[in-house]
């Protein structure tokens, strides 16, 4: 395989203005910077066009979701892990967060983008709000005990990929949480992806 990892606007360590050109461009600017750079790849001879897989964890598995609803022609399929699937959701306190008050009042409404003045664009590049338009296999992994992208992301989006008669692959770690610390679920998910790229990139 070849792994294209673009250093999207939004991403640290490339300047003040190549990170302030991410704020507030969740599924918009920065996930146009990803369709980019597959492009790119194609044009250059490095991948074959017609089999390409979206996948990335946490904000990458958001990407991969809204990838698969925006750029869904670019995609054979997508792998998503501990995946945001509702931004909004990043903003409610819970006792089992591990998001600070701080992020929440200063630092998401910046970069994300204010809950209420900004609701319209954050619902407009909600992937649990436009699950139906997903097209491709998707292969979708949670943290039962996720502090931070909670397992209510992934039932609320499961829902709605049922109610709009779409499937999906999707298994829960109950005993992990942003990300696989466990070496069975390492070797479990890492199969999984390895057989879900082999047949849908055939």
């Amino acid at each position: 395989y070849v792994v294209i990892e673009p250093e999207f606007r939004g991403s640290p360590g490339f300047g003040a203005a190549h990170f302030r050109a991410g704020w507030k461009q969740w599924g918009q600017a920065m996930q146009d910077d990803i369709a980019d750079a597959t492009r790119w790849a194609a044009r250059a001879g490095w991948i074959d066009p017609g089999r390409v897989c979206i996948a990335g964890a946490s904000y990458g598995g958001y990407s991969t979701l809204m990838g698969l609803i925006r750029h869904g022609d670019l995609y054979r399929c997508g792998v998503a892990w501990v995946a945001v699937t509702d931004p909004t959701l990043l903003f409610r306190w819970t006792s089992t967060s591990d998001i600070s008050d701080a992020a929440r009042r200063y630092s998401y409404p910046q970069l994300l983008g204010d809950p209420v003045a900004d609701r319209e664009m954050l619902e407009r590049n909600s992937p649990v709000l436009r699950a139906g338009e997903i097209q491709r296999p998707l292969l979708l992994a949670m943290g039962g005990i996720d502090p931070r992208v909670e397992l209510v992301h992934a039932t609320r989006f499961r829902s709605a990929m049922s109610s709009a008669g779409r499937t999906l692959e999707y298994v829960v770690y109950r005993d992990e949480g942003h990300g696989w610390t466990k070496l069975d679920n390492q070797l479990d998910f890492y199969g999984r992806m390895e057989r879900f790229l082999a047949e849908h990139l055939k």
